[in-house]
């Protein structure tokens, strides 16, 4: 073995350490093999860097630039919207018209955001429903899955895979060619997940919550105390209060004769009499009374959402997104109350609600947060990429009504894109970045939007990464290394048990690390062990493109999974519960038919 096939995989298994500990981002991972394989010489800076260009990275970015046309016109929302008539006439009808929506939008755009826009709806209806949002959220993620995986341009993955394939002078994925698997792993999987909802999901998150105070257990956090003439706090400007002082303490408004003060500011001066009303766990508040001068008021009588919704200030539930940029941030570095106007109450995550220390604690994707926000900085909180609002009170969601005009111009240029690229008029880029520029041009996506909002830059980054990691992979010889020992044990049980080996191995990587990581490593081996073997690549190909979409086990394998860890409440066990025997039904599925439906004999 040389020196640069050692390091390589010395770099790969580092690599792939990284990100099933979640130690750094994605991208960041990525980034940095992409520059020790430069600095090593392992590969020319021009070689390593050729990820940026590859067609696979801008088709990519430019899908991104055509789902935010999509979603800013209003198109997903609208055939959100028409689910809730399936859940007002029946549950099971309204789940799995769900599943059936969600798994179609997920063919077409980035499922992450299709979840995104269903999320809300699928909390309200869960309401409506009487059932714990538990049950529906892992469907909803699952669901997106199946469908991303149906078309070429449903997820990221397939896109990447048809590019490496194109670059070892392959022949190019069509735009329906998954159909036929991704159709079967549909039904098969949304009966499974029927049974599931009925029978394994458990009921994390409490069904029919009054209001989000009782949902996130803010009654013996939340209380009001009246300032007696001798508290300290008297006489003193709001900003100086020494009830800042205290951790684990905020004052989320002050009412004077009976009412609120709306002008509250630093300098507002204080008086006996005023009424606080404060998040602070209730038994502390005992102890800080008789040092402050304050008294508890109505015996401790439990808030809730009615006394925190008022013309100055509504609560709100956000969830941090897969690709927050306040990921690893402490939400004391985050400073809410200076940047969004608004207090932390308390954040869902891993199945917990955490009310105490909450400026330490360190946020991450999927995290909830229960909000206190001022009504004019909601709309901010809903465009701010970095959250998705998942529910408020007493306050209707935007509508995209300057855009509403250009909802079918939108929807006809993703269909002139799909079209196009499914009949082979252009290429599957030259389709993308044409669609992308006419959403621009047209005024459906501004250029700075696409760019700052649109396009998932750590997905575009972490793309370019481990491409270069595959690259290397390939020409030191190390991808000829592992198809070599992996036809010595399993070649002798032919080209099928080889295929389901290359599914299994796919499967088990993307359930801890990335979905582009696992293919951009496994699919240049797929490819060069096809070769050793004689017989055609595609169904290798097709293995590692599916099971790299179908991260089931756990809530880190998938954004989509993610995304909706924090507001299920779910635990990682109820992933593997649930998700494990999902994968392995899928991986006997795809076993039996990847070889019929593309055959090993080209």
């Amino acid at each position: 073995m040389s020196y640069e096939i050692a390091f390589v995989f010395i770099l790969m298994g580092a690599f792939l350490l990284v990100l099933a500990l979640e130690l750094v981002r994605p991208d960041t991972a990525a980034l940095s093999a992409m520059a020790l394989l430069m600095l090593t010489g392992v590969l020319e800076p021009r070689s390593a860097v050729q990820g940026f260009a590859n067609p696979a990275t801008l088709t990519v970015a430019a899908m991104f630039v055509l789902s935010a046309g999509l979603l800013k016109t209003g198109a997903v929302n609208f055939v959100a919207e028409l689910l809730g008539g399936f859940f007002e006439r029946n549950f099971w009808l309204g789940l799995v018209g769900m599943m059936a929506v969600i798994g179609v939008v997920s063919g077409f755009i980035n499922n992450t955001a299709a979840v995104a826009i269903f999320l809300p709806l699928v909390l309200r209806a869960a309401n409506q429903a009487g059932v714990s949002p538990s049950k529906l959220l892992m469907p909803l993620s699952f669901a997106s899955m199946f469908g991303g995986v149906c078309t070429l341009i449903g997820t990221s993955t397939n896109i990447l895979v048809n590019s490496i394939a194109v670059e070892r002078g392959l022949p190019a994925f069509g735009m329906f060619e998954f159909a036929p698997l991704g159709l079967a792993i549909f039904a098969v999987g949304s009966v499974y997940l029927i049974f599931a909802v009925a029978f394994l999901i458990p009921e994390r998150r409490k069904a029919r919550a009054e209001n989000l105070t009782e949902d996130f257990g803010m009654g013996p956090y939340l209380t009001d105390v009246e300032l007696r003439p001798q508290a300290s706090s008297v006489g003193r400007p709001f900003g100086e209060c020494p009830l800042h002082e205290e951790s684990d303490l905020e004052v989320l408004a002050v009412f004077r004769a009976g009412r609120r003060l709306t002008e509250l500011n630093p300098d507002t001066l204080l008086r006996a009499g005023d009424v606080l009303r404060v998040r602070c766990d209730v038994r502390r508040m005992r102890e800080i009374q008789e040092r402050s001068g304050l008294m508890i008021l109505g015996a401790g009588r439990r808030l809730d959402d009615r006394d925190l919704t008022s013309a100055e200030g509504t609560l709100v539930e956000a969830v941090i997104a897969p690709n927050s940029d306040l990921a690893g941030e402490t939400l004391g570095e985050v400073r809410f109350l200076k940047d969004y106007n608004a207090n932390i109450l308390a954040i869902g995550r891993r199945g917990q609600i955490v009310h105490a220390s909450l400026d330490r604690v360190r946020l991450g994707p999927g995290d909830t947060l229960l909000l206190h926000v001022a009504p004019e900085n909601i709309n901010d909180l809903k465009r701010d990429a970095n959250f998705v609002v998942a529910a408020e009170v007493e306050f209707s969601r935007p509508e995209a009504a300057e855009r509403r005009a250009k909802l079918w111009p939108a929807v006809a240029i993703v269909f002139g894109v799909v079209v196009a690229a499914a009949t082979g008029v252009v290429s599957i880029l030259t389709a993308a970045i044409a669609g992308a520029v006419a959403m621009i041009l047209l005024g459906i996506v501004r250029a700075d939007e696409a760019y700052r909002e649109a396009i998932d830059w750590q997905v575009v980054f972490l793309l370019a990464g481990v491409l270069s990691l595959g690259l290397a992979l390939r020409e030191t010889g190390g991808a000829d290394l592992l198809a070599r020992l992996i036809r010595e044990y399993l070649g002798a049980y032919g080209p099928t048990a080889v295929l389901s080996a290359i599914f299994f191995l796919a499967f088990m990587m993307t359930n801890v690390i990335s979905n582009n990581a696992s293919a951009a490593i496994l699919a240049p081996i797929a490819i060069t062990l096809a070769e050793s073997m004689q017989i055609d690549s595609r169904p290798f190909l097709m293995a590692v493109t599916f099971a790299a979409s179908l991260a089931f086990m756990t809530p880190i394998g998938y954004q989509t999974n993610t995304f909706i860890y924090g507001p299920g409440r779910y635990r990682f066990s109820d992933f593997m519960k649930v998700g494990t025997p999902l994968n392995l039904i899928l991986w006997l599925l795809a076993t039996l038919l990847i070889p019929v439906i593309w055959p090993f004999a080209g």
